[in-house]
């Protein structure tokens, strides 16, 4: 082992300093001798919190500023949750790593209601995500449905503040801030679908530090990161991001991937799912192909609907 010493650049959201604290305690313990330190740093995502993510627009809105400081070497990797890294990443970073996935699923936070279906007719319920919007509208159509942004506490906070009947969150994010006592319901995956990569973490690196990347490559999930190849492939296919309502949930058994995605209109009146399973080697042709799969069964429409021309050759 070169290296003595490794700075990781972080958000400074609990999540995201948890996030962090998990991977360096991974590395400390794996190298005793190696000194971690972690460097905070704000992201646009962060300083923008009045406004939807689908109306800022862009990619990398939690990502960019950490890749401009290890492009600048002002730190060694960054730690996201993988559902925030863009499906291309600027020359000369990689993914050094991607974390065993905890439950990628989404659940129902209430403190008036004891189910989704318990809810009354015409319920206010908040989220942020435009996926979780069209697919939660789409079981439940009569659903007031809030853009609600902020970290895990101030959610939970505004929910009461602001009168949410319930509000929809990951529920990887709930179990590591210690909130799963609050979760209400476990939405099922029939009902909706995770974002890409949702429950994973992902350690950015530069791709040439080919001694960082054998310190980490023991964080490496060979399942998950099949799994991601799959996702992420099915995303650049249908140029998603956040303005997309997208969902893709993939998972590896021996040698065998299975991708399940859906594509859905924002009022969730038009709703195009599909499955694929392949051999793992083929992931990221399994993602596109799936992709392709819903396009061609009327997501296109629902793209040319949000703006968004595809150059599919």
């Amino acid at each position: 082992m070169k290296k003595k010493r490794i700075r990781i650049g972080t958000r400074s959201s609990e999540l995201a300093l948890w996030q962090a604290d998990f991977v360096a305690e991974k590395l400390r313990a794996r190298y005793p001798d190696l000194v971690v330190e972690e460097v905070r740093i704000k992201t646009k995502g962060d300083k923008i919190l009045d406004a939807p993510l689908a109306k800022i627009g862009g990619k990398g809105l939690f990502t960019k500023e950490l890749e401009q400081a290890m492009l600048d070497g002002a730190i060694d990797l960054a730690v996201h949750s993988l559902k925030d890294v863009p499906t291309t990443l600027p020359d000369g970073l990689m993914l050094g790593a991607i974390t065993k996935r905890s439950y990628p699923g989404d659940v129902l936070v209430s403190e008036r209601y004891a189910s989704f279906m318990e809810l009354p007719q015409g319920a206010k319920v908040g989220t942020s995500s435009l996926r979780r919007k069209a697919q939660l509208l789409h079981e439940r159509p009569d659903l007031q449905i809030v853009s609600l942004r902020g970290n895990v506490n101030s959610r939970l906070r505004k929910m009461r503040e602001e009168d949410f009947d319930a509000i929809v969150l990951a529920e990887a994010g709930m179990q590591r801030l210690g909130k799963g006592a609050a979760i209400t319901e476990h939405l099922p995956m029939r009902w909706i679908l995770p974002a890409v990569g949702q429950g994973a973490l992902a350690v950015e690196t530069r791709a040439q530090d080919e001694d960082m990347l054998s310190l980490l490559a023991f964080l490496n999930d060979a399942d998950m990161a099949a799994a991601a190849r799959a996702e992420r492939a099915f995303l650049a296919r249908v140029e998603g991001g956040c303005q997309v309502p997208v969902g893709v949930y993939g998972t590896a058994e021996g040698d065998t991937l299975r991708v399940e995605a859906v594509i859905a209109s924002l009022d969730g009146a038009q709703l195009y799912r599909d499955a694929v399973e392949g051999p793992r080697k083929d992931a990221a042709k399994l993602g596109t192909a799936l992709a392709d799969q819903l396009l061609d069964a009327g997501g296109i429409a629902i793209l040319h609907e949000l703006g968004l021309l595809l150059d599919r050759k």
